[in-house]
């Protein structure tokens, strides 16, 4: 299984790559420099580690993603369903909605999901 875990400088670097993507390595260490203030060794070693992780790879030259953004995304929130609530999605959204009240058009979304969903 796949970790979905970044720490805020990688995440920040692969938001970059997201947003820029495809990126040649050396348009990559420019706008590393210029948005996070890297050096060049910084941006491939970094680059190197997240491609290491299967996130993205770096082929002739040129950055792309092997995960998209919101791939990722779905699979963090559900790695934090399972590590938070043994994988509970009932557990997850009675602690998510807590005691506020879901309006008539938040149920009506809910339950079309669920109907979307059902096996």
């Amino acid at each position: 299984m796949r970790e979905y875990r970044l720490a805020e400088g990688e995440a920040k670097f692969a938001k970059l790559i997201w947003d820029n993507e495809p990126v040649g390595s050396m348009q990559l260490v420019k706008l590393s420099e210029m948005q996070l203030g890297w050096k060049k060794s910084t941006t491939y070693t970094v680059l190197k580690k997240l491609c290491d992780r299967g996130l993205f790879q770096n082929a002739d030259a040129v950055v792309t993603s092997l995960v998209t953004q919101e791939e990722f995304a779905s699979g963090k929130s559900r790695q934090f369903v399972e590590e938070s609530f043994d994988g509970s999605l009932p557990k997850f959204l009675t602690a998510f909605i807590g005691k506020q009240k879901l309006t008539d058009s938040e149920v009506e979304e809910l339950k079309n999901l669920i109907d979307y969903y059902r096996e």
